[in-house]
């Protein structure tokens, strides 16, 4: 089995398989006088495979010898029952009573194994080097991993511990006839609690028993020797029921189900040829089993190998071998059969084992393999040798002793094993019955005997093992003493001939162990011929195939369908073969690799090819993406930009509206104070209103200058914001070109707009100065006195002002000189900036150096010229207070500002 789970396995499946193996021996084996372990029930294991090889499953079908009970195939196993209740000297009953007293749970209060009367009979009780406690643990590991359940394992338990307390309840005698009851002690009492049921009923059924009269039940009560056969048949029914539901549940967690193939291999592991001092019904039955394999072996071995010999035309000389159908007659044949006699004697009420010993040697004495012996005794010639048995209880046990009130108890039980014992127990009374049958004990209903069930377990057994291609393994034991190292030569020899090994070599050796069709042959080894004979029948090919490998013809025989070949010719072949299939693998693998490789190569290039494309297709979608990313954000950048170099624009215009206007302003309050203080025909008196007049005005203009100063300032902290702002805009190197532009764009506004506050100023003085040099002439008598400069006496033409108005005049024509010329200077810088940015200039300059050396030349012409622009207008101002225009032209001007500035 761990071979076939090794090869088959896989499937997880092979692991519960093994695992089967404690539990059956747990509560199978036993120690006897020859094996610690020895499997005291037989087992076909028939496991199935998938269509992979794999591992998929079992099926299970019990035998035992009382009473046996059919499930699904899978183990086929033939227990004796009777060791439960009785072991021989030196011998241990089942293992799992001793596991269990060592080592079960403290609720079940076990005692001892010498406490125990089913187990004490042997004065045996533990086996050198083996932990019964230990094997316990085992025994629970292997319930689970077959899926028996915690709860299902505690009633296994106490079932078993159950059997144990019946071997120790007692009976007393209770009236004259010889009834009895039984002792109501803690054996009673614990095996009532075991089973779930009142103590009362079952010493009911342990003491009475139920009988139908005619109409009516008369209750019974058994004598001292008949409760203790009804007690022991309990425990025995007890130990076959729950070994058979156990191998139940072993079959539902191997189950195969829908997995099933019909491919299996099944294994028949069953106990051998017994033989000893004492030998009663159980070796009667097992020895018979033996004689029907036996049988089997012989039939497979010798009659049809040499059957297939003569049938094929095969020049052979039979082989001689004992055959044991003589003995199998003895057991089978009907009416004057060992087990008819067995079943007639025991359907007789009086039947004894005297009476039966005698009717044994009255019928068959006359048979070879038969020889009655003193008293109750009779000698059976097996294949193996002469064994005496002797028939004292065979016809006790050939009867089904567990009786309906048993049955009834078990059904009553409040716990669920016993209810299903019970089932099963009624399901098999109710089988029809053919043959002789009795009725034991005033039963209910007939029942099959134990002899006839075995021997019609053991025919359906033969059908499998029949309908199976056989391969037999014979296990020799060395020696009788369980001691290694030890050999017997003798005892060797012996088994060798019981059972039919020397006549089998014998065969193999004389005969054609290798054989093969002509079609098979021909089809196998055909390709190793030299010449084409692919158009011949098979025979022709087999002979050629012969002849060509020079196989002498006494090593091999031509048959009507088959080659028969003696041992090691086959393999001479076969070794040819597998040179030859060598040689064309390698061939084939070296064409297949070239193949391959091409293969490989046109793939790799079309997948590269194909990696291209898509590689190619997923750029292009990328670059799309990205260039529409880019797109939308130029054009962001551009609106950003655009509304950035919008309110920058704003900025300054507004600042230039500013200082326009406050230059404008100053402009006109200076020329209204002096259209104020000229008056025509004025006196003396005036003068000091004039003077408060003049100071008022010029103190406004001084405030309004401050002012225009103050808001000077405050736009220029603008601009420098403006300019920081400017700075981080250069930090971006795509946007370099634009910001430059905007720079230039600005600082041309700011050129226009003072070059154009300039022209108007210039324009403006050029018309006051006609309009003086107009009236000068025209008021020249009235003003004679009047003079610019206020601490200077008279000086003729030019203390009238013009000489002052021309020199502020020039002043103010250099200032816009200037202007037009560095704005000039600028602009031209800037362009070459640009160019030299956008690659078009000198690769050695440095824009960025550059745009900062021109920015800080801005910034310095820029601080002087506004400095020297402070002082003309100082200059402009002392002149303001220096001059004494005429009050018409100062009017004039004044309305002529006045509507230029609405327009």
């Amino acid at each position: 089995m761990q071979y076939l789970a090794a090869l088959g396995g896989g499937s997880g499946i092979e692991y519960e398989i093994l695992k089967t193996n404690p539990i059956l021996e747990a509560f199978g084996n036993a120690k006897t006088l020859r094996n610690d372990n020895s499997s005291r029930f037989g087992k076909l294991i028939e496991i199935h495979f998938s269509e992979t090889g794999k591992i998929s499953g079992a099926k299970i079908q019990t035998f035992l010898l009382e009473k046996v009970v059919l499930v699904t195939p899978f183990f086929i196993v033939l227990c004796h029952l009777s060791r439960v209740v009785q072991c021989a000297e030196g011998e241990r009953s089942y293992h799992i009573f001793y596991q269990l007293c060592a080592g079960a749970p403290q609720k079940l209060n076990l005692k001892d194994v010498n406490e125990y009367k089913y187990l004490n009979q042997s004065n045996c009780y533990a086996i050198s080097g083996v932990d019964d406690a230990e094997q316990f643990h085992i025994v629970k590991e292997a319930l689970d991993i077959v899926h028996v359940s915690e709860e299902d394992q505690e009633s296994v338990f106490a079932m078993l511990a159950a059997v144990l307390w019946l071997g120790n309840i007692s009976f007393n005698m209770i009236d004259n006839e010889n009834h009895v009851e039984a002792v109501a002690d803690e054996s009673l009492i614990n095996v009532a609690q075991l089973i779930g049921c009142e103590t009362v009923d079952l010493n009911l059924a342990l003491s009475t028993r139920k009988m139908r009269v005619g109409h009516d039940n008369i209750i019974q009560k058994l004598t001292l020797s008949q409760a203790i056969d009804t007690r022991d048949a309990l425990a025995k029914s007890i130990y076959a029921c729950l070994f058979e539901w156990l191998v139940e549940q072993i079959n539902k967690s191997l189950a195969v189900g829908k997995r099933r193939t019909g491919r299996s291999i099944s294994i028949l592991d069953i106990y051998g040829f017994e033989s000893f001092g004492r030998n009663s019904f159980e070796q009667f039955c097992i020895n018979y089993a033996n004689e029907r394999l036996q049988q089997h072996f012989n039939r497979h071995l010798f009659k049809l190998e040499q059957e297939e010999y003569i049938q094929d035309g095969i020049d052979w000389a039979k082989v001689d071998f004992d055959d044991n159908q003589d003995c199998l007659n003895l057991f089978e044949k009907k009416p004057l059969g060992l087990l008819s006699l067995l079943d007639e004697e025991s359907t007789f009420p009086n039947g004894t084992d005297i009476t039966f010993a005698n009717k044994l040697k009255q019928h068959l004495n006359s048979n070879p393999c038969f020889r009655g012996e003193r008293e109750k005794a009779f000698t059976v010639s097996h294949f193996a040798g002469e064994v005496t048995y002797d028939t004292t209880g065979f016809l006790e046990k050939n009867r089904d002793l567990l009786h309906l009130d048993s049955i009834q108890l078990l059904s009553l039980c409040l716990c669920h094993l016993p209810q299903i014992f019970a089932s099963n127990m009624l399901n098999q009374s109710e089988k029809t019955v053919v043959g002789p049958l009795h009725k034991a004990g005033g039963a209910d209903s007939q029942k099959l005997s134990v002899a006839t069930n075995f021997k019609s377990q053991l025919f359906q057994l033969m059908q499998r093992l029949e309908s199976t291609t056989p391969h037999f393994i014979r296990c020799i034991k060395p020696n009788n003493l369980q001691s290694p190292g030890s050999y017997e030569q003798g005892l060797v020899l012996q088994q060798l001939r019981c059972c039919g090994v020397l006549e089998v070599v014998r065969i193999s050796r004389s005969g054609f162990p290798s054989r093969m069709s002509h079609q098979k042959f021909a089809r196998r080894y055909g390709f190793l011929l030299l010449e084409n004979v692919a158009s011949q029948d098979p025979l022709s090919v087999s002979v050629a195939i012969l002849h060509q490998f020079n196989i002498l013809p006494e090593m091999y025989q031509v048959g009507y369908t088959k080659l028969f070949f003696r041992t090691g010719q086959i393999g001479i072949l076969e070794d040819t073969r597998n040179h030859t299939l060598h040689g064309i693998l390698r061939v084939q693998s070296c064409f297949r690799g070239h193949q391959a490789q091409r293969h490989f190569k046109e793939l790799q290039r079309g997948i590269a090819t194909l990696q291209s494309f898509v590689r190619g297709e997923k750029a292009r979608q990328e670059f799309a993406v990205l260039l529409q990313r880019h797109r939308a954000a130029v054009v962001i950048q551009k609106w950003i930009k655009g509304r950035n170099v919008k309110k920058t624009f704003k900025k300054i215009n507004d600042a230039s509206i500013v200082i326009q206007s406050v230059i404008r302003g100053w402009l006109v309050r200076r020329c209204s104070q002096d259209i104020g203080l000229v008056k025509p025909g004025g006196s003396k008196e005036n003068e000091s209103d004039e003077v408060l007049v003049k100071s008022s005005f010029l103190s406004e203009v001084q405030r309004r200058v401050l002012k225009a100063e103050a808001a000077l300032r405050e736009k220029e902290e603008e601009n420098d914001i403006l300019h920081q702002q400017l700075q981080q805009y250069e930090s971006r190197w795509s946007e370099c070109e634009v910001k430059m532009k905007s720079m230039e764009e600005v600082w041309q506004k700011q050129m226009r707009s003072l070059q154009s506050s300039l022209s108007i100023a210039k324009k403006s003085l050029a018309v006051d100065e006609s309009e003086r040099n107009s009236d000068a002439s025209v008021n020249t008598s009235d003003e004679r006195e009047y003079c610019w400069d206020t601490g200077s006496n008279h000086k003729g033409p030019e203390s009238n002002g013009l000489r002052p108005m021309s020199a502020g005049l020039s002043v103010i024509s250099r200032l816009a000189e200037e202007f037009e010329q560095r704005s000039q200077v600028f602009g031209d810088d800037a362009k070459f900036l640009v160019e030299v940015k956008s690659g078009q200039g000198e690769a050695s300059l440095n824009p960025d150096r550059e745009l900062r050396r021109l920015k800080q030349m801005f910034e310095t012409w820029k601080k002087d010229y506004a400095v020297r622009l402070r002082e003309t207008k100082v200059v402009l101002n002392k002149l303001g207070n220096e001059e004494g225009a005429l009050d018409r032209v100062k009017k004039k001007w004044w309305g002529r500002r006045n509507s230029t500035r609405d327009t």
